[in-house]
Parts: structure tokens; sequence; C-alpha cells
């Protein structure tokens, strides 16, 4: 990684002026947009840092990820909580992870449960919360020796399959067994029920990618449940009915929890399927991981896409232009987002991520397309004490002002009540704010919109988002402090709900300069 030494406030004034000038699109500031970064834990990628780190660090570094993003305008993490059938969180159905404590199922000492703390950290930032799982990688390596005795390997032999290339080896959970199946989604459910999350979330890897020479060992399981399939057509429908596992058992706990799949960037590639993209990918998701998401799509059992175009705008064999376009021809019945290679800034053979303006340039692309609404960022390090000229440009630029994110698909629309100012009083520099609780089990924030006295109060203009409020969903009443600079010396503040779906509500606009005082009945 290129290192930011030397790099002065006159340096970035070029930058800036350079992108400005040499762009090809236009910036556009939508207010609905999904601006998340994932926040990788396998092999201590992001977070932890390291698996010896006390918890204070690991507190820590994690609030040092989340101030660096909200300091961009993001507003959704991607936790990894589950990379090699293990947990960042207490359970009886998978160890505690080694990354986290540094042995494999070793509680945190001092004891804290880490998803419960990342997930009440996110929702004061005003972030949606994404809780990752790798469902079907079972281990990072073959150094058994490693795992807890209660890992799954231990546990259920019979459902791990070796594969990978030599000394590079993994297990992993054969997609094919009925009662694999049945315990991921347990794994899932578990989560749902017990923690306040927005999403559950995989990535790419289903069926590992292919390996040449090597054979992913599942005849047996073919021969005993295929039924006048193809090999290739089997592994697809195991994959498909597993996320379709996945989709209900979600909702049937918690309906405003969304399910996302970030699948790879190529679907299939146009030699091969007249359908594909006009790429020339090695592996493709249909063809070599088995899994479908133009099925997921078409089925409605997902909520949104966010496949993974790690490559540049005018990459020869993998253009992001190009796939981008593909993607938005293509998808139907979710919302769709685009996953941004930001690892690759300064660090690549391609030289197109060494100019600081690709990225930039890749969202003003994005944002041409009105049915993509919004880009992921692998992964949270790159911006954190890193590439300080390309933040700066998105700081500056395309990330200047707030967005909120987009509802769940065919969401109900519960939103649509107007908060109820219950007491509005001035003390001092400051303004104090309480609402009726009328959609106490549907809250999720409180929007702020405020204008200086020169400009029309607009609750559609994401410039004029003062701040986004968390709402405890367990308290009694809602309340809210704001100082007045940070109103801009409004003279009217807008308010509107956000509930657990995404909706946002009707605008209650507040005059700030007329007191209301709490009725003694309320």
């Amino acid at each position: 990684m290129t290192s930011n030494k030397g790099f002065s406030i006159l340096h970035l004034c070029f930058l800036i002026t350079f992108w400005t000038a040499n762009s090809q699109y236009k910036t556009i500031h939508p207010k609905n947009e999904f601006r998340a970064v994932w926040i990788a834990t396998v092999v201590n990628i992001d977070w932890p840092k390291t698996g010896r780190d006390s918890v204070e660090k690991q507190k820590a570094d994690f609030i040092q990820i989340l101030d660096t993003y909200k300091k961009l305008n993001y507003n959704a993490v991607i936790v990894q909580i589950r990379s090699v059938g293990d947990a960042f969180y207490p359970t009886q159905l998978a160890p505690w992870s080694r990354y986290l404590t540094g042995k494999e199922g070793q509680a945190p000492n001092p004891y804290y449960d880490p998803l419960a703390w990342m997930i009440e950290q996110a929702h004061q930032r005003g972030y949606e919360f994404h809780a990752w799982l790798n469902p079907y990688r079972a281990t990072f390596d073959t150094k058994t020796e490693t795992l807890s005795k209660e890992h799954d390997f231990f546990k259920h032999r019979d459902w791990m399959i070796k594969y990978g290339e030599a000394g590079k080896e993994k297990y992993y959970y054969n997609p094919a067994l009925p009662e694999v199946q049945s315990h991921l989604i347990a794994v899932v459910e578990e989560v749902v029920r017990n923690y306040d999350v927005d999403a559950i979330h995989f990535d790419d890897y289903f069926y590992p990618y292919r390996v040449t020479g090597k054979v992913f060992n599942d005849s047996a399981s073919f021969k005993k449940y295929a039924y006048k399939q193809s090999l290739a057509d089997w592994r697809r429908d195991n994959v498909n009915t597993f996320v379709k596992g996945i989709y209900y058992s979600i909702k049937k706990i918690k309906p405003w929890v969304q399910f996302g799949i970030s699948p790879f960037g190529v679907w299939r590639n146009k030699s091969v399927d007249p359908r594909g993209s006009d790429t020339q990918a090695g592996q493709t998701n249909y063809d070599d991981l088995y899994a479908d998401p133009i099925a997921w799509m078409e089925g409605k059992y997902i909520d949104y896409m966010l496949p993974q175009l790690y490559w540049s705008i005018d990459h020869k064999t993998a253009s992001y232009s190009k796939l981008l376009k593909w993607w938005a021809d293509n998808s139907s019945n979710v919302n769709v987002y685009i996953g941004n290679g930001s690892y690759k800034i300064k660090s690549d053979s391609d030289k197109k991520w060494f100019i600081p303006g690709e990225i930039p340039n890749q969202i003003d692309l994005t944002r041409t397309y009105p049915n993509i609404q919004g880009n992921a960022y692998f992964s949270a390090k790159s911006f954190v004490n890193n590439n300080k000229d390309v933040a700066q440009l998105l700081e500056n630029n395309q990330y200047k002002y707030p967005a909120i994110p987009l509802p769940v698909p065919s969401s109900t629309k519960t939103g649509l009540e107007r908060p109820l100012i219950n007491a509005f009083t001035k003390e001092g520099d400051s303004y104090q704010f309480s609402f009726k609780k009328t959609l106490s089990d549907q809250i999720r924030y409180i929007i702020v919109y405020s204008v200086n006295d020169h400009s029309k109060l607009d609750c559609n203009d994401p410039i004029q988002i003062v701040e986004k409020v968390f709402i405890d969903a367990k308290s009694e009443s809602i309340k809210w402090t704001i100082s007045r600079d940070k109103l801009n010396n409004a003279k009217k503040v807008a308010f509107t709900f956000i509930d657990f779906y995404g909706n946002e509500s009707i605008a209650e606009i507040v005059n700030i300069n007329t007191e209301i005082k709490p009725n003694k009945n309320d």
C-alpha cells in the first residue's frame, strides 16, 4: 500500500481540482442511497486488528471505523460475525472465533457480547447493521488441531468436504445435505431472533471457487439426492433451496429484517450464454459457484443484490461500466447496490487504481442508473488513516451530504404517520423536543431537517438533513436536544420518522419561534 507520508493540503487541492476538471460524470446528490462498508473479521482483515487485542482496544478500534465512515456520510456497516464455522457472539451452535480472542472457543475476557455491543454502537451513529455470515466455509485451513472441540468439524465430520489448491485446502459444509441446510438456517434464525440486526448478509462464497485439477467430492450426495438432474443443475438447486429457506425463516421471525447477497460480479459470460455480460471472466456465478442471482431475484426470495464489481471502469476483461449496465438491465424485484473494490486503491496491477478519481468516478457512473441505488466498499481499512486523498474527494464531492438507505422492497408502509410533537422548549442556546410514541414499536430513527433563513424547507433535499437520531425501542419517551447553531439558526425545523422497514413518514414542521409546552395529560 502506498504511504500517505508527505500528503499536503496543497497536494489535496491539486487532486480535487484535477479530478473535478477531468471527471467524466456529473456528481448528483441522491437523498435515498445505500452507502455501506464491509468490516471483515476473518484473519483479522479489518477488525479486531489481532486476536490478542484487549477488549478495550477492540472497542476503540471498532469505534474508529464507525467514526471514520460517519464523517464520510456512510449509512450502513456490513460486519462479519461468522466466517469459518465460528461466531462473534455467544451461541451453542458455534465456538467463539479465534479472530476475536486468539483461541477458538475462548470467550472474551472481560466478558462481553461483541455483536450486541457493535449493533448498539452502529445504531447510535445512524447506521444500519447488516450481519454478515459465510454459511458454507467451515475452516480457513486444514489445521484441525486449532479448532475447538465444539466446532462442527468434530461434531459433524460427515458434513465436511475438503477442497482447494494443494497446501491451501479448506473444509466446507456439504451444501447438498438437508441436515446442513437446517443447521445453517438455525444459525441465522438465532441471530435474527436474539439481535436487533437490520439485515442478514451473505457474500460470494457458495460452492467454492473452482481449482483446476481438483474435484469437490459430493458424488455420494449427488447419487443419493439428485433426481434426473445434471451435477451443475443439482448444485444450483441446492443453493436456491437454501437461499429460499433463509429468506422465509428471516421473514417469519422479523419481516423487516432484510436478506441481502453480494455475489461475484459476473453471472455468466456472453460467450457461453447470450444473456450474459460482455466479459471474459475466468469463473462465474452460474457455472463455477453454482449460484444463480437471477433465480433469486425472479423468485422474490431476496431483498437486495450487491454484486462485487471489483474492477476499474474500463478494465479489458471485466469492465465496471459494462457490468454495471448488465446488472441494471437484468435486475428485478430487489434493491440493487454495487460492491466497489476500495482495497485495490494504489495496490493493484491495474494502474487505473492509482488514479484518485477512480472510485469517485465509479460512484458518479453508478448514479446514472435509476434502478441502482447505492454502493458498498471492501473493505473498512481502505479509508481508516489510509488513502486520504480519495477519502477527501468523497467527503468533498460524492458523499458531501447525508443520505437515507432504501426501504425494504415491497415492505408494508407502516411509517406514513406524522410525528406528534408533545413538547418543544428553548433553554439557552439549545432546543428540546419530545414526541409521542404512537409508533413506539416501529420507530428506528428521527430525521431532522432545517435550513437557514433564506431557503425553503424541503425534506426531499439531502443538503437539509441535519441529524439522524436513533430511537431506543425500549424507551418510554422520545426526547432530543440540539444546539441553535446546528440548526443553522433556522426559523423552521422538520421531523420525520424512519420505521424498521426503512419507510419515512410524513414530515412534522415546527416553528422555532413558538414554544409548545407539554400537556399535563400526556
